[in-house]
């Protein structure tokens, strides 16, 4: 692949990407783009570091963590954004794990007016979704929520 060798400051990937000059320098920290830089020290981007940027952000909106889109990204090549046989691949991968965000999602926009398990009992409806403290007894947490069964 030939790769487009104009370079752009900061300031034109800030405003590019709509991702803030410090949130770049931040990833770049955490290994997820790189740059090159001029004897002054100025971040200098290749264009490629657009496509990173945008799948690092989609990531982060489904609710993936840092950490995760790290993993991701080890396998794509330095100057690069995933391609879509690699992004298809993410995609499944990522599935199962989205799957249980959008379960607990759920969960927890139902339960959002009821007891979550979370064993206070500092609600007056906690005393009839939790009496005694069931949810308590069963471990610590939320566990109506990461439960499927919900308040017994």
């Amino acid at each position: 692949m030939q790769r487009d060798e104009e370079l752009f400051p900061i300031g034109a990937v800030a405003a590019r990407s709509g991702v803030a000059h410090s949130a770049l320098r931040f990833y770049e920290e955490r290994g997820l783009i790189t740059s090159e830089r001029t004897p002054g020290g100025q971040r200098l981007y290749h264009r490629d570091v657009l496509r990173r940027l945008a799948f690092i952000q989609a990531a982060q909106q489904v609710g993936l963590s840092l950490e995760e889109i790290a993993d991701a990204l080890a396998a794509v090549p330095e100057h690069a954004g995933p391609s879509g046989k690699e992004w298809r691949e993410m995609a499944k991968a990522w599935r199962p794990l989205i799957d249980e965000r959008l379960r607990l999602l759920t969960a927890l926009r139902d339960q959002l007016d009821s007891c979550i398990g979370c064993g206070c009992l500092s609600l007056t409806h906690c005393q009839l979704a939790n009496p005694g403290d069931r949810a308590g007894r069963a471990g610590p947490g939320a566990r109506y929520l990461h439960s499927r069964r919900g308040p017994r």
